[in-house]
């Protein structure tokens, strides 16, 4: 029931996005595009996951039976949601001072390292290569600015 409901909130944040973006104004001037190329990508990416999952719901539904949820494993599942909800907290506080590659770099290692433990070389490549990454084709390719920290770049 939660991935249906899931589902359809997603597909109303999608049409939301989609009636913020329209909202932006047009330029005349400049990059032909404008502002609004960026948001709709992302607005068409939320919609293409929302119909992912009802491919997985449909999926699932066809293959095993209704699983009955036992009490601990829900009560594990509300700390993971709070925890990872505390650890985002504290990596918005951590943003600026720390900069994007290192605050982004440490946030991921820990939630790597809790949902995919033991695999310290996959959790630490990942978590790294994805900041570095992420924030070169951000700054050089976007133009974006994001804060360097304690990082001389």
């Amino acid at each position: 029931m939660a991935d249906r409901v899931i589902f359809v909130c997603t597909l109303i944040l999608a049409g939301v996005y989609f009636y913020a973006t329209e909202q932006l104004p047009s330029l005349e001037i400049g990059d032909p595009l404008g502002p609004k190329a960026f948001p709709r990508l992302l607005g068409i990416a939320l919609v293409l996951t929302a119909f992912v999952l009802l491919l997985e719901i449909l999926r699932a539904r066809k293959t095993a039976p209704a699983a009955v949820t036992s009490e601990p494993s829900k009560r594990g599942a509300y700390w993971a949601v709070g925890a990872a909800a505390i650890w985002t907290l504290f990596y918005f506080m951590v943003f600026e001072p720390l900069g994007y590659v290192v605050s982004t770099s440490i946030y991921l290692l820990v939630l790597t390292a809790y949902f995919n433990r033991g695999k310290w070389t996959t959790n630490v490549l990942t978590s790294v290569l994805y900041s570095l990454l992420s924030y070169l084709m951000f700054t050089k390719l976007l133009g974006v600015t994001l804060p360097s920290g304690i990082l001389p770049f």
